[in-house]
This record gives C-alpha cells, structure tokens and sequence, in this order.
C-alpha cells in the first residue's frame, strides 16, 4: 500500500488513497483524495471493467486542477470501481451502495457521476450517506447528464478557442470520440451553433459522413439503446479511422490516452477540445502544441459538471449554475489561450500554472503546511 502510493506521491498529494473490498456484492473499489487544501473533495464515481489505481490517482490530480483553476471552494479526488455499467441494474445498486457506505466517514469526498454512472447511481448514495451532487431534480438536485453541464462547458471553451485558430462556429466540422452524456451533448450544443458533426465513434465502432450527420436522429438513436453504428445515413468503420477524419474541431470525450504518440500524427484538425478528462498524453499535446493545432487543457474544457456540482451543492438553482459554467469556462479558456501565448509555452503548461498558483496559496493557511 505504502509503496503503490509512493508511486504517485508529491508535495501537492495525494492525501489518501482507499481501497474498498467487499466481496459478498463482488465491489473492488478504490478513492483517491488528492488535495483538499481549498476544500473537501469534489469529483465523479466511474464504473469501469479495466480501471485501476494509477487511472484513479492521475483523475483526482486532474480534479484537484479542475476545480482550483475553476475558482471552486472544493479539492480534488475520484472514486472508480470495477464492473461492466451494462450488468443488471440491481447487482449495480448493490455495489454502488456498498462503496458508499464503506466510505461513510469518508468526508473529505463528495460523490459526483462519471462515466458509467448517472444520477440515479447518485440517489442510491445520497439515500446510504447523505452525500452526492448530481441528484435527480425529484431529491433537490441538479441531473448533470440529463442537461448535459460538461457539454455545455466544451460548447463555450470551443467558441472561445475558435477564436484563437481564426475560425467561426459555423460550418465547422466537428469529430466526436464517445456518444454518452458528454459527448451527445457537446454535439446537440454546438450544432445548434452551426457546426457540423461529420464522425463520431463510440465502443462499437465510428461511422463518417462528409456532408453532416443528423445530431438529433443520432441522439434518438443512442437513446434508444442502439449504437451510433446502426445509424444509416454514413460510413461505418472501426473505431481507430476516427482519428483520420478531417475538421477543424475533434472532441475525445471517452476514455483516457486516446491520443498518444503511435496516433497523434495522424489528426487532421486546428483545436482538440477534451470532454473527457486525460485524453491527450502530455507527448501529444507538445506534438500538437508544434504543429500549432490548439489542445485545450481538458481541466478548463470539460470543467462544467464540476463546476455545476459545486453549485447544487451550495444550493444554486440549475439556471444559476448553467450561467456559472458558461461565464467560468469561458474566461478560463481565453486567460489559458492569452497567457499560452505571452508566454510561449503549451495551454496546459498556461492552465497548471493558473491552477497550481491557487492550490499552492490555500496550502499556505493550512495548519499542516511545509510551505
């Protein structure tokens, strides 16, 4: 245990990492609480089949960023567990009940969705613990997919970055790598702003159509439980020939490491903004950073659920909240893209100075503070 979290350990955290096993419900899970210098931990719970303790620690580092770049009152951590999100509704109930009450007094974590879980998952812990945002609006809450906050938030930082590649929303051709939540939402946004979806790719497979795919049809599709590779109207290919399809704005917003060294060569477009949190590896994004295509930091592009959790859990309505997101998300993207420039350095290296700055600060009024 002590060697595994030396793997990870520096000055910034993490805090505590947990694992959580109680085999009569077959739960392996594991938090991670990475920093909470400026406040208790917010950050999603994923449901995955090939999660692991690394995954868990390089996302809560990625929240502790979040939120602090996003001006929030809350630190950074995750939860995973193992376990296909498709299995029957109440061996999932189980599992996820059983995390949380094995980390009832756990308080330095609020529960959040992530991948694989939604906000019912989100009512089954607030029922256990009293403590989860994402709720469905009948308990009081905000249901982040359902309106699709984090969607939202890549909208605005698209817009922004747009900008930055002299380009205008409409008649962008946009590629979207995963159609859940975030993804079906970043494509209903930005369409409705005039730009057109042209691949998209999900667990299944990608399908391409150079004159625009019908966001909404999609949408109805993946609804209804089918694939996006059911819908007619494309070329139906493997997930990897996504990355061939040429726009000027690809949206990973699955999995992490998607792009990476073996791929990045390969993308043919002018800004990458991440719905998913470490989708681009850091020798990724130098690549693109050399080849003058914009990859925004995935921390200030996909901060709008958090920042949306933080507001229902202060008690803000979700017009307030919506408002929030796109006022933040917006800003911090031009201050990143501004200081990238000035001060010739990536849009990461920009964002994790902004971030760090506030996190190293609050660390300074801690009373168990080397600095």
């Amino acid at each position: 245990m002590i060697d595994n979290m030396l793997n990870y350990a520096d000055d910034l955290g993490p805090l505590k990492i947990i694992h959580v096993h109680e085999p009569s419900v077959g739960l392996q899970g594991i938090v991670v609480i990475d920093n909470i210098a400026i406040g208790p931990s917010i950050g999603g719970m994923r449901m995955a089949e090939d999660v692991s303790t690394e995954e868990c620690f390089r996302l809560a580092r990625t929240m502790t960023f979040k939120n602090a770049a996003a001006g929030l009152p809350h630190g950074g951590g995750k939860s995973v567990f193992h376990g296909d999100p498709a299995m029957p509704k109440q061996d999932k109930e189980r599992r996820i009940r059983a995390f949380a009450c094995a980390l009832r007094d756990t308080v330095e974590y609020i529960f959040g969705p992530d991948m694989g879980t939604d906000e019912e998952c989100m009512a089954w812990i607030h029922d256990e613990i009293g403590r989860a945002t994402g709720l469905p609006r009948e308990l009081g809450g905000i249901p982040l997919d359902e309106i699709g906050a984090t969607g939202w938030g890549v909208r605005h930082a698209t817009e922004v970055a747009l900008e930055f590649c002299n380009l205008g929303i409409k008649g962008t051709r946009m590629v979207i790598q995963g159609f859940g939540a975030v993804g079906m939402h970043a494509a209903k946004f930005l369409g409705e702003q005039g730009a057109n979806l042209v691949g998209v790719a999900d667990s299944r497979g990608s399908i391409a159509n150079p004159k625009g795919i019908d966001i909404d049809a999609l949408i109805g599709l993946v609804k209804s439980g089918k694939s996006v590779i059911e819908y007619e109207d494309g070329e139906k290919q493997n997930q990897d020939a996504l990355i061939d399809i040429e726009c000027e704005i690809w949206i990973p917003a699955a999995r992490p490491d998607v792009v990476h060294k073996g791929n990045v060569e390969r993308l043919k477009t002018r800004l990458i903004s991440p719905g998913a949190n470490i989708a681009v590896t850091d020798e990724a994004e130098r690549f693109l950073n050399n080849k003058g295509i914009i990859c925004l930091p995935d921390f200030i592009a996909n901060a709008g659920g958090v920042i949306c959790a933080a507001m229902e859990w202060q008690g803000a309505s979700e017009i307030v909240a919506m408002q929030t997101v796109k006022e933040k998300v917006r800003h911090n993207t031009r201050r990143v893209l501004e200081d990238s420039r000035a001060d010739h350095c990536t849009p990461r290296e920009a964002a994790l100075k902004l971030a760090e700055q506030r996190v190293r600060a609050a660390m300074r009024h801690r009373r168990w503070s080397a600095f």
